[in-house]
This record gives structure tokens, sequence and C-alpha cells, in this order.
């Protein structure tokens, strides 16, 4: 039985229970239509190397329904997401397949796309299991959201929170779909282009105290690689107004099965030790962010071990062109840019400002800078790389269109290892509650 009709019988069972347990179902449930127009300009400022320039303006819709349980010791529920895009300009020679909008048999845009996913859920007590369609937002593993549609998983989580100050979580993930695409596809690491169907997570988040949380979290893609991550974060409360946050995170990453031996297709790309295209790295990172009033200041540094590039899940390679398109639970995962490359040291800083200190709530800005060295990649060593970031957004507070959101991404990046570029995003979100 396939993940969707093990969704759709949680479902017809919940009707058959009776019309009181039904009802509890109904009673809970809410839905929401979001709306994204989104404009996407990515250009690339030298090389020779198609495209010199992408550029795509789409229309997102999504639907979210998400049901109450049925009454009793374990309630029963049903989950579904409906998205749907829809190509407002793009053209052949300004359209990449996994930058945004899923490409037709002769690699144009497609002028619509669309998917649906449907998530069966169980609770018992303060435990949740669910299994489908997820999107995860955890240190091993985060789903991308930087393009009109997000990227989605296939899988079962179970999340407990049975014990005081203590959130457990862990499940397996089997397939993944790009924010770029229709199609689901199997797992791998960047470089991989060999599937693997098997991501096993599990970790969890301590609250030690009011203000310090500790976390860790272990992951296996089956052939490639094994992951643990620790994380550390402690606020301290200076004033009412006035904080110190500490951001500490390391990551373990080793090779696994195929990856280890060295089997075409299952080797990632980049810089190895051996050339071999071997998982062997180790990342650590600390940042520590001020706040007073309105004004948030971020200063940190993080470094990448030299044995290879740090790595999480990442489809980009693989056939489907649309498939690409990873977030990572790092600082420095940016708009351009992750800073991630065997060997890097990367030192940023952000300024950020919340304008309702000045009353004008809702608006928000941000510009952030990090400068990254020591890059080893295969043709050369101790190259360099910097990134700027500009952030603006405001919330409409009131009148007929409250609640509509603007926002604008700018980018510029300069690189030895890469392609330098400039990038922008502009978008208008918007969200109707239906139920």
């Amino acid at each position: 039985m396939s993940r969707k009709e093990i969704a759709v019988t949680v479902a017809l069972g919940c009707v058959a229970l009776s019309t009181h347990a039904f009802a509890d179902f109904l009673s809970d449930s809410r839905a929401t239509l979001g709306m994204r127009n989104f404009y996407f300009n990515n250009d690339n400022r030298d090389g020779t190397a198609a495209p010199s320039k992408t550029e795509e303006w789409a229309q997102g819709f999504m639907l979210d329904y998400k049901s109450g349980y049925t009454n009793g010791t374990v309630g029963f529920g049903v989950d579904a997401l409906g998205l749907m895009g829809v190509t407002l300009d793009s053209g052949k020679g300004r359209h990449v397949g996994s930058t945004m909008i899923p490409s037709d048999s002769d690699n144009r845009a497609v002028d619509e796309w669309s998917r649906l996913g449907l998530t069966g859920k169980v609770k018992m007590s303060k435990t949740e299991l669910r299994y489908g369609t997820l999107i995860p937002k955890l240190p091993i593993l985060v789903a991308n959201d930087g393009r009109v549609l997000p990227q989605t998983f296939e899988g079962g989580q179970i999340t407990s929170s049975e014990f005081k100050d203590l959130t457990l979580t862990g499940g397996r993930i089997e397939h993944a779909t790009g924010r770029g695409s229709t199609d689901q596809t199997g797992l791998a690491a960047l470089g991989g282009t060999r599937e693997s169907n098997q991501f096993d997570f599990a970790g969890g988040d301590w609250k030690v105290t009011k203000d310090l949380t500790a976390q860790y979290y272990y992951a296996h893609l089956d052939d490639y690689y094994t992951q643990q991550f620790f994380g550390l974060i402690h606020t301290l409360a200076i004033s009412d107004n006035q904080s110190l946050k500490t951001d500490l995170r390391y990551f373990k990453t080793d090779s696994s099965g195929a990856n280890s031996s060295g089997t075409p297709g299952y080797r990632i790309s980049g810089f190895t030790t051996n050339g071999d295209g071997e998982i062997d790295n180790r990342t650590w990172s600390a940042a520590l962010i001020y706040t007073l009033g309105g004004h948030a200041i971020t200063g940190g540094y993080q470094s990448v071990s030299d044995g290879s590039n740090f790595t999480q899940l990442n489809q980009g390679s693989l056939p489907d062109k649309g498939a690409g398109g990873t977030s990572l639970y790092l600082y420095t995962d940016r708009l351009i840019q992750s800073f991630t490359r065997a060997g890097e040291r990367t030192a940023f800083g952000q300024y950020a400002y919340d304008f309702a200190a000045l009353g004008v709530p809702g608006l928000k800005a941000s510009v952030m800078y990090l400068s990254g060295d020591n890059i080893k990649t295969t043709s050369g060593d101790n190259q360099k790389e910097w990134e700027r970031d500009i952030s603006l957004d405001y919330v409409l507070q009131s009148g007929a269109l409250k609640g509509v959101g603007f926002g604008w991404r700018n980018g510029k990046s300069n690189s030895d290892a890469s392609r330098n570029q400039e990038q922008n995003r502009v978008f208008v979100s918007y969200s109707i509650p239906l139920l």
C-alpha cells in the first residue's frame, strides 16, 4: 500500500467512527490558502558557462488543510497539502529548471505545475506519529522554502513530549520532491547520481533550564553518510528589552556504505582528501546575538574541516532537473553561497532592526556580511569568497489588505571557488483562513 493510500485509509477510518468522535475531528480542523507571488533574478557576473542570467516570475498557491483528532485515547487525523504554481514570465534563455519552475521536454518553463501531499496522523497523549508528506525543520534536515513552492519529503516521523522539558523526534524519509518539480525522487548527497531510499534520524531537544537548550541528533543516509549533531543555545536576559544569545553547533559526518567503498554514483562532488569522493567532515560554528530594543547584532565564526565539504541531503545531482534546492541548519546558508567547502573558515556579522521600536510595526530590515578563506577545491587551495545580503520585509497591519506581506532579498557574492553572482528576490505573500 502506498503512502497516499495509507493516508486516505486513515481518513476513511475516521469517518467510520462515532458521530461524536468525528465531530471533534472536524471542529478542530483548520484550512488556509496561502498565496506567494515570486520574482527571482540571478545574474552570473563572470564565466562562460550558461546561463549568464536566470530570471523568472511565478505565482504559487498553497492549500493547507489540517484536521483535528478523533476523540478517545488514540486520536486519528489527516492533513492535506495542495501546491500549484503558475508561470507568469520566463524564457528558454533565462530558465533553469532546478531553480524554481519545472522544465518541459524542450527545456522551457512549463505553464503551470501542481502536486498533492497527504499525511495520516495518530496521536496518543503527547506523542504524535505522522506518515506521508512532511516538511521537516530539524538540524539534520531542513526543507527548502526559498522559491515559490516548498520542497517536501515523504516518510514517517514521530514526535514525543511525554517527558517534561524534553522533545524527542525520530523517523525515516524515503523520497523527496524538489521545489521546482512535480516528481518524487530518491535521496542523495551532492554529487551522487544514484538514489538512496532510506534516511533514518533520531534526536531530541532538552530544555535544561528556561534559558538553556541542549540538542542532539543522529542521521543516516543509506550508502552515503552518518551524521551526528550537537547543539547548545543559551539566552541571557540582561534587562526587559536587552539579551545576549549564544548558539553553538557541531556536526560530525562520516562516509557509509557505498560511499565508503568509492562505488561510482555514490561519490560526492568537490574536494576530498584522496580525490575519491568519500565523505569525511567536521563542521562547528559559534554565534552571539545581542538584542537591544529593535536592534539585533549577530557575530560568529564557522570552521569546516578539510576532509570533504559539509554534507547533508541534496538531490541536485540526480537526473531530475527540478530536484535541486536545499537548506542547511547553518548561519552561513545564505542567498547565494553556503560557505561549506572543505577547509573553509568563515567570519560573519549581521545587523537587523525591527521598526516596531519606532512605531512602524511590521517593518523589518537586515544586512549581513560573510567572509570565507582557506577553501580547498579540486582546482586549488587557499581560495576565498565573500557575500553581502540585504533583507527588507513589511506586513500590512490594518485595512482591507491586512496581513499582506512584501519582501525583498538582495545578495552579492564574489568567490574564487565559483562564479561571481548578484541575486534579487521579490515576493508578495498572503494567507486566507478558510476554516
